[in-house]
């Protein structure tokens, strides 16, 4: 059978030999050995692992462990090492490291070594994750689907991208001074003066002064609180701010695990047209309605928003996505509909579950460093009080929530369950109080901030209307002067 060329590069390809450098290894070693000052060069990115030769990486973690507990680790101190380590008798002991002290070329080279030696280890680990995404495909008998598949080869990438990134870096005063200032500039600049994203909502902006880099948001309430319409509000907010001179947006990612992506784009649009989503999506429209849908359908359709259906999606995949899309479009705020719809890994229970779920969007708030908003279930114990205002307590599943979360914000609104407790008709008094409680508590929504890390706590009045699940200001006194009542 012929040889053809395509033969010969497949055999020439398993003939390489991984990509590595012991000199350089050795000079390393030998460089840290002759000067332990040195290891604070290397020491923010370079590991044992990453060394080709395991003997080496040993002799590393040797030097290290000895610098870390303030010990000289000099040939005499690393002899006794050698001679205990079966690992190193076999490279050969004493002589191996008599060797690393006569590969000494200069310790000017160390950082440049330490980091030619990380550059190899990660060429080395696309190799393999190349062979195993090749392996995985090729093998029909895994149970993971494609989709999960390039995922988790996108995870690998993103991992090794990120390997020996120094992330635990001090910062100077003066530095932290510089960012703070800025904030404060652009916040003054604005006509909110708010410093992070904007919510949409002027007296929630003032108390939380926007959404923050790295703070994870929880938006808590019970079913028809208005969790979605909020989480929504916010969403379009943001991403609309970004089209206006005066800022305060961003691009907006917003997984939605109960809805899909027409539904909620409906939502959004009845919000802005002030129709109805379900006579838009009945079709109960009046003629005049087409061009409200038409005007405000094409100005949303421009937004840096951006809508995932995906249904119980893990924290994995989620921060899979959300890299992703920050690459490729920019991202400056998600928004998770909602928390306990998502899927964890833990296998001690559900409340362990959720616990795992919030400390992950935490984590992934802080390493984008964008404000990470989740909406949360409170449970039924709401329902059996008196007063039905939600506490801390009542956040469903977990007090890890509480725990994890920079900013607790409940949703409640008295006329839903006052329109619950009509009296009957043959106690005028009763009814005339109730009816009297009901015109106060009409359209109104109490946006409370029970938990705020960097900031006041209190409670925000919005405006709620319940058809178009719309949150707005509510007019001051002031601003209602001239206009009809």
């Amino acid at each position: 059978m012929l040889e053809t060329p395509n033969d010969r590069e497949g055999l020439e390809n398993l003939k390489r030999l991984p990509p590595l450098n012991e000199d350089a290894e050795r000079a390393l070693l030998g460089s840290l050995i002759h000067n332990n000052e040195a290891l604070e060069k290397v020491s923010d990115f370079l590991k044992p692992e990453h060394f080709a030769n395991p003997v080496n990486g040993r002799v590393f973690e040797a030097i290290s462990k000895l610098c870390n507990q303030g010990r000289v680790a000099d040939p005499i101190i690393l002899k006794d090492f050698f001679t205990q380590d079966e690992l190193l008798k076999e490279a050969g002991g004493v002589d191996y490291l008599i060797h690393l002290v006569d590969s000494v070329v200069s310790i000017i080279n160390t950082e440049h070594y330490g980091r030619l030696i990380r550059d190899l280890y990660i060429r080395r680990q696309l190799i393999d994750v190349g062979e195993t995404i090749v392996n995985d495909a090729h093998d029909s008998t895994v149970k993971t689907s494609a989709e999960s598949q390039i995922e988790n080869a996108e995870k690998q990438l993103f991992d090794l991208a990120v390997t020996g990134e120094n992330k635990n870096q001090f910062y100077s005063i003066g530095d932290a001074l510089k960012v703070s200032l800025t904030s404060a500039e652009a916040a003054f600049k604005r006509d909110s003066h708010v410093v992070g994203i904007t919510t949409g909502l002027k007296d929630l902006d003032t108390m939380l002064g926007g959404l923050h880099p790295s703070d994870l948001l929880i938006i808590a309430g019970r079913p028809s609180m208005g969790k979605t319409g909020l989480g929504t509000n916010i969403a379009f907010s943001a991403a609309l701010a970004t089209t206006q001179e005066n800022g305060g947006g961003g691009s907006v990612a917003f997984f939605s695990l109960e809805m899909s992506s027409d539904q909620l784009a409906t939502r959004i649009l009845a919000q802005e047209t002030k129709i109805s989503s379900d006579k838009i999506r009945r079709g109960e429209l009046k003629q005049d309605d087409f061009p409200k849908l038409i005007e405000s359908s094409r100005r949303i359709s421009n937004l840096p928003l951006y809508i995932d259906d995906t249904p119980a999606l893990t924290v994995a995949a989620l921060r899979t996505r959300a890299r992703r899309l920050k690459r490729q479009k920019g991202l400056d705020l998600i928004v998770i509909d909602y928390l306990q719809l998502m899927q964890g890994k833990s296998s001690e229970g559900r409340v362990q579950e959720i616990s795992e779920i919030s400390r992950g969007l935490k984590s992934l708030a802080k390493e984008l460093q964008i404000p990470v908003i989740a909406l949360s279930q409170l449970s039924r114990a709401v329902e059996q009080r008196d007063d039905k205002r939600p506490m801390l307590s009542d956040l469903r599943e977990s007090g890890s929530i509480e725990q994890d979360a920079d900013v607790v914000i409940f949703i409640y609104r008295e006329e839903y369950y006052l329109s619950r407790q009509e009296p009957d008709d043959g106690a005028p008094e009763k009814y005339a109080t109730w009816q009297d409680r009901m015109e106060k508590a009409h359209n109104m929504a109490d946006i409370i901030i029970a938990k705020q890390r960097h900031g006041p706590i209190g409670t925000v009045q919005t405006h709620f209307e319940g058809q178009f699940t719309k949150f707005s200001n509510r007019a001051r006194p002031h601003e209602l002067q001239g206009k009809p009542r």
